[in-house]
């Protein structure tokens, strides 16, 4: 057992435009995370992850960093920034930021430098090429628009940015870039930032060549991600970039690897490895995108997962994050059962191997945001989406269908504080609309209530503190016969745990031979779980769970 305290944290997602407002412009800041570090400590994190806050033209919001060096006047200034390291570790809060390095804004430096002339000293800093049969250099699709070159007039040239045009992508075979890149990663760490979550890290090498993507088609843009995922030297790049910078810092790197199997999370995040800590896992929620809710397919997914790594890798645990649909929305029941679900998912994040991460919200169950209308939304990715459905021919209603479903702004709404107007997130109109609907879900009230989905949170975080087997432990797998129901155990020398979940709206019931010496019933999402039933004449308990219970055991 390799002990780190990067894995035995509990983090917390703050999406920083989101979370809360204290200068009243509608758009969250920096005092703001700083003036609710209380509430976050009485919740029991004591790691934050903060979407970037750098200088940006918020075209991706955020995701688009256009100086390394300065913060976004909109969130604050770096003496903020400075305040808030000195508050969070005060208060024992390590904090990590969002590392953006596949790619700039487009109106940073290096790149409004390299597309003046095909010969300026920064031109390779990204990747420029010329028409090709007088079109795009290959067929490659980007993430938000259909092509991912853009043309630029100036030296009849194209330039490389597989999200969007706003994104180009950082030309890593470049050893200045490189250098560039660690000077700045340095210059953060000696600042006093505890790590980095690097954003679609393993996109920084690309196949030699830039090959077009194979189709079977006469699409014009063909997306594949397999000439720009895992390229052929993007483990020596990230190896070096940790040789160069982390490696020198009692600090945890987290990488966010589109893409990934266990087998890959192995290279990137393995025990004996020198790459990341830790990757995220988005095999299951990369699942839900593309087939809906399938609850078998979301156990087999996370057992092969827990099974496979065990003892060779570390990853960062998520079910929602900025990009993906809320909790409750995606495997739970955002409506009868909002807050059963919302309990569920809690303990099942906080019993598995691997750090867990709490997108800001989901410690109330808030559920996703539909808009009605395209102009209450802020996200490119639904602008692409609507924009492509529209020139299919597609209804203005069956558009906003899709959009509702698919857009990330389904998740960035403002924080619910409170039961008031802009649900205490902001005094003025917020810069993405508030669901008035949701207004009853709020800390405020949860605070209030002891058998709220955020007191939960609260003592299930505080069992995996003191329970080092809900960290470390083996997982182990319980053979169930009835669909919608999950049981598996933690073991760590004498110390067993038992979780057993039903994700469905319907009653189930567990027959297990496991609590032939007894067990404590240590957290249940219903108040009144009474003691088990043995069947008569039989080594068996049988266990009847109504929807969405879930119930954390230790056994004796």
């Amino acid at each position: 057992m390799n002990r780190k305290w990067w894995k035995e944290a509990v983090a917390y997602q703050i999406y920083p435009m989101s979370f809360y407002d204290s200068n009243d412009d509608g758009v969250g800041d920096i005092n703001g995370i700083i003036q609710k570090l209380d509430y976050l400590t009485s919740l029991g994190i004591n790691t934050l992850w903060l979407c970037p806050l750098y200088q940006s033209p918020n075209k991706d919001n955020g995701y688009d960093i256009s100086d390394y060096y300065s913060i976004n006047p909109v969130y604050g200034t770096m003496a903020d920034m400075d305040e808030l390291l000195q508050r969070a570790h005060e208060k024992g809060i390590k904090v990590i930021m969002d590392l953006v390095i596949n790619h700039t804004s487009n109106e940073h430096f290096w790149f409004q430098e390299s597309r003046k002339s095909r010969d300026n000293p920064y031109r390779d800093y990204y990747y420029w090429r010329g028409p090709k049969n007088s079109r795009e250099p290959n067929n490659w699709a980007a993430f938000f628009e259909p092509s991912a070159w853009h043309y630029d007039q100036r030296t009849d040239q194209y330039y490389l940015g597989v999200f969007s045009g706003y994104q180009p992508d950082l030309n890593w075979e470049n050893p200045k870039v490189r250098k560039e890149l660690y000077s700045m990663i340095n210059w953060w760490l000696e600042k006093g930032i505890d790590g980095f979550r690097l954003d679609a890290i393993n996109l920084i090498s690309k196949v030699p060549g830039l090959p077009d993507n194979e189709s079977h088609s006469n699409e014009r843009y063909v997306f594949s991600h397999k000439n720009f995922v895992d390229g052929p030297r993007v483990h020596e790049f990230i190896r070096e970039m940790r040789e160069q910078t982390f490696d020198h810092y009692d600090v945890f790197t987290v990488g966010e690897c589109g893409y990934i199997t266990p087998e890959k999370a192995k290279l990137y995040a393995g025990e004996v490895g020198n790459e990341f800590d830790m990757v995220f896992i988005f095999e299951h929620t990369d699942y839900y995108k593309e087939h809906g809710k399938d609850i078998k397919k979301l156990k087999e997914i996370i057992s092969r997962w827990q099974t496979e790594l065990h003892g060779e890798a570390w990853t960062g645990l998520c079910f929602s994050n900025h990009d993906l649909p809320r909790i409750v929305s995606m495997f739970g029941d955002e409506g009868r059962y909002r807050e059963e679900s919302a309990k569920l998912f809690a303990m099942f994040l906080l019993t598995l191997e691997g750090t867990p991460f709490i997108f800001q919200g989901d410690e109330i169950g808030m559920p996703n945001t539909y808009y009605q209308s395209i102009d209450a939304y802020r996200d490119i990715s639904a602008f692409k989406l609507y924009n492509r459905l529209k020139k299919e021919g597609l209804d203005e209603e069956s558009i906003m269908k899709q959009v509702r479903v698919f857009s990330r702004d389904r998740c960035r709404t403002p924080m619910h504080w409170e039961n008031t107007k802009n649900a205490g997130f902001s005094r003025v109109r917020p810069w993405l609309q508030v669901n008035e609907k949701q207004m009853t879900i709020n800390v405020e009230d949860n605070l209030r209530d002891p058998d709220s989905v955020l007191h939960f949170y609260r003592k299930m975080i505080d069992l995996r503190k003191k329970n080092p087997a809900l960290v470390y432990g083996e997982f182990v797998l319980v053979q169930t016969d009835q669909e919608g129901l999950f049981a598996y155990k933690r073991r760590l020398d004498e110390d067993e745990f038992f979780v057993v979940m039903n994700l469905s709206d319907q009653k189930k019931t567990l027959i297990t031979r496991d609590f032939s010496k007894g067990c404590n019933i240590l957290l249940s999402v219903y108040h009144d779980r009474g003691v088990l039933e043995k069947t008569s004449g039989m080594p068996f308990i049988t266990m009847m769970l109504r929807p969405y219970e879930a119930v954390l055991m230790k056994l004796l």
